[in-house]
C-alpha cells in the first residue's frame, strides 16, 4: 500500500524531512513562538535598512475619526433618512483632527524631504489603519513622501489604509514588538485625540521619557486641548503627589498646525539634524 503524504514530507512529495524554518507547523506552534517574535524585529529591521530609513515622526490617535468629506456625507444622510443626527455632527466636529494631521505630515514631510544627507529622515509613521493614522499617512502621501504604517490583524476596526508607501506597510500579530518599532526609530511623536489605545501609547511614551529609559530627546506633541482637558486631569496627579510638577512639561499642548510644525522642526534641528538617525 502506497504511504500517504505527510504534513511534513519534502517539497516533491518524498519523505525527505522538511526544514525546520519550511515547517509552518513548527513555526506557528507554541515551541516557535521565539521564531515569531524575532521575525516581527528582524523583517521591520531589514526593511528599513533596505528602504534607507534613518528615523521617523509618529502619529498616534483614533481609528474612527472621519475626513470632512466622509463625516458632511454622513451628516447629510443621518438628516435625509432619520438617522443619529446628534452623534453625526459630533464626527463631523471630530473631522478638524483629520484634516490637521492630514495637513500637519504633509507639512512635516515636505520640510524633512529638504534635509540634505544619503538617508530618509524623519519620516511620518503611524499604525497603519484609518482615522487620524490614515489622515497622517495621507498627508505624507500628498507631499510625494515615504510613509510608514505598523499595522497590527485585529478583529475589528483596523484595515491598512491606501495611504501608506506599499514597500513599507507592516502587519504586525503581538502588540508589544509594534510598540517597539514605534518607539525605536522615533524622534518625535504626535498624540491626536484617541481612545484607549492611543491613551496606552501616550502614557508607555510617558512612562519611558520620564523615566530616562528613552536616551534621546523626543519632543511630544499632545494635540487637541479642549479633548485632551476633559479627558486626562493630570493637574489632579500632580496635587496627588502622583507625577511631579515637572512631568507635565515632558509634552506640548498645541491646539494649531502652524503651532505645533513649529515646535517640533525646532526640536528635531536642535537634537537631531545634522546628527546621524538612528535608534534610542
Amino acid at each position: 500500500m502506497a504511504r500517504k503524504p505527510d504534513k511534513r514530507d519534502g517539497e516533491d512529495g518524498s519523505n525527505k524531512p522538511v526544514k525546520a524554518y519550511k515547517d509552518l507547523d513548527f513555526i506557528q506552534s507554541r515551541a516557535g513562538r521565539p521564531m515569531r517574535i524575532m521575525a516581527e524585529f528582524l523583517e521591520p529591521e531589514d526593511r528599513f535598512e533596505r528602504h534607507n530609513i534613518s528615523d521617523t515622526i509618529v502619529f498616534f490617535g483614533s481609528a474612527r475619526i472621519r475626513s470632512r468629506e466622509v463625516a458632511e456625507t454622513a451628516l447629510a444622510s443621518a438628516k435625509k433618512h432619520g438617522g443619529d443626527v446628534a452623534r453625526a455632527e459630533q464626527t463631523l466636529k471630530m473631522s478638524r483632527y483629520y484634516e490637521e494631521a492630514r495637513e500637519l505630515s504633509r507639512r512635516l514631510t515636505e520640510w524633512s524631504k529638504g534635509l540634505k544627507g544619503r538617508t530618509k529622515r524623519f519620516v511620518m509613521c503611524t499604525g497603519g489603519g484609518p482615522g487620524i493614522m490614515e489622515a497622517a499617512n495621507r498627508g505624507a502621501a500628498d507631499a510625494k513622501g515615504h510613509n510608514i504604517g505598523l499595522n497590527i490583524s485585529l478583529p475589528f476596526e483596523q484595515h491598512e489604509n491606501p495611504y501608506i508607501t506599499r514597500e513599507l506597510a507592516f502587519d504586525f500579530h503581538y502588540f508589544f514588538m509594534r510598540k517597539f518599532w514605534f518607539s525605536y526609530l522615533a524622534k518625535a511623536m504626535i498624540v491626536f485625540p484617541g481612545g484607549y489605545g492611543t491613551l496606552d501609547e501616550f502614557f508607555e511614551l510617558m512612562t519611558l521619557v520620564s523615566t530616562r529609559k528613552m536616551g534621546k530627546a523626543m519632543p511630544v506633541v499632545l494635540y487637541g486641548s479642549e479633548y485632551w482637558n476633559e479627558i486626562l486631569n493630570l493637574d489632579a496627579m500632580v496635587k496627588y503627589g502622583t507625577i511631579s510638577p515637572s512631568d507635565l512639561e515632558l509634552f506640548h499642548c498645541s491646539d494649531s498646525v502652524e503651532d505645533a510644525f513649529e515646535f517640533l522642526t525646532e526640536n528635531l534641528s536642535e537634537h537631531h539634524v545634522d546628527k546621524p538617525g538612528g535608534a534610542m
